[in-house]
């Protein structure tokens, strides 16, 4: 299988260990042990009292019961446990659920530019992919219009990334409905990747689940709920789907492991106190940033909307990529270059860090960029 890197993945995994200030992550600022033991006010006893009767096999395979009970939760209508089903991350969740779906020769229309398997697994499993496309002008928002006209009677599949990694641009529940219409026309499914939750104007988001019945939703404890260290994500899907994705499960991941089922079962029953402490992190250190994007000649923003993720567009004489090695080799600060998402002269601004090592890293920022004048 012949299939591309991924951009942002692979600049990740060269140079995050590198940094002094990260400010490149899309997760809100992750939580130490020590915070999560807090959030039981026991010390976390609950969740090491329920790991030492945990036997240390296989556990549950597709997820325990008390896991899919709370993934349940965050759902406005009833789902059926046998429809939820447990993964590697979110990314372990798009994976399957693209191979369970897409077969050579369908025609897939993909949200884009956005995370980059949301296009490349089915254009590598044979589909022929088309791009619903954002645009800056409009507030990076898709035109509905314009998926109308990509729709075909053969149109097996629409993905989508709500809320859009790395833009932060949010699909309301008015545009969910018509993307839902236009799908359901044609018989397609949509794929929902909804790992970054928005944090506010809340009564206007929906889940793709909870607006399309053959619609495919995926998530994770590690942006929103600032646990990647659990590596542990969910699917949620109809009938048919769901038992294709069990038997591709055994292929590629068999089950997520005791521990991290009990550590996101934990996370995902605090996670109203999480929310708020998240929250206060994206809202305060989304007016750091403004505060100093309003100060700075060659930098702009379209404000994320209550999510973790964000780009800033660069006005300098330079490539992305170029100014991001020498602002980590000279300073230490680490973005991920727009290119690596196809939005050139630009980078992804992980705002949501600790806001002490937030201002540092943009000051520094700062200091490379006023080199150019």
């Amino acid at each position: 299988m012949d299939i591309p890197i991924i951009g942002v993945e692979d600049w990740l995994n060269v140079h995050e260990m590198d940094a002094t200030w990260d400010i490149a992550q899309s997760t809100i600022a992750s939580l130490t042990m020590g915070e999560l033991r807090a959030l039981d006010e026991a010390d976390g006893a609950t969740f090491y009292e329920q790991l030492d009767r945990e036997k240390m096999n296989y556990g549950w395979i597709e997820g325990s019961p008390d896991f899919k009970a709370e993934v349940a939760k965050l759902y406005e209508h009833e789902i059926n446990p046998r429809n939820i089903l447990q993964t590697n991350g979110c990314t372990g969740a798009n994976l399957n659920a693209l191979m369970a779906v897409v077969r050579p020769g369908d025609h897939v229309i993909a949200e884009w530019p956005t995370y980059a398997p949301l296009y490349e697994i089915p254009r590598t499993l044979g589909a022929e992919v088309e791009y619903w496309q954002i645009h800056e002008e409009l507030g990076w928002m898709p035109d509905i219009e314009e998926l109308r006209r990509l729709v075909r009677p053969n149109t097996r599949l629409i993905c989508i990334n709500n809320a859009s990694n790395p833009v932060g641009a949010v699909l309301d529940k008015e545009m969910l409905e018509q993307i839902a219409e236009i799908a359901s026309s044609v018989g397609a499914y949509v794929l929902s990747d909804e790992v970054y939750l928005p944090l506010e104007n809340t009564e206007n988001f929906k889940s793709m689940i909870d607006v399309y019945e053959h619609s495919i939703v995926t998530n994770s404890v590690s942006k929103t709920y600032s646990v990647p260290a659990a590596r542990c994500g969910w699917v949620i899907a109809d009938d048919e789907v769901s038992d294709a994705i069990r038997t591709y499960r055994d292929y590629t991941m068999i089950c997520g492991g005791v521990f991290n089922d009990a550590l996101a079962t934990y996370v995902l029953r605090h996670r109203d106190k999480i929310l708020d402490r998240n929250r206060e992190i994206v809202f305060g250190n989304r007016e750091i940033a403004q505060a100093w994007i309003d100060s700075q000649p060659r930098v702009s923003w379209i404000p994320p909307k209550g999510v973790s993720t964000s780009f800033i567009r660069f006005d300098i004489p330079e490539r992305d990529e170029d100014f991001c090695l020498r602002l980590l080799d000279e300073r230490g600060v680490l973005l991920v270059p727009g290119s690596r998402f196809e939005l050139p002269c630009g980078a992804r601004l992980g705002y949501c860090a600790q806001p002490d090592a937030l201002k540092k890293g943009l000051g520094l920022l700062g200091e490379a960029l006023a080199e150019f004048d």
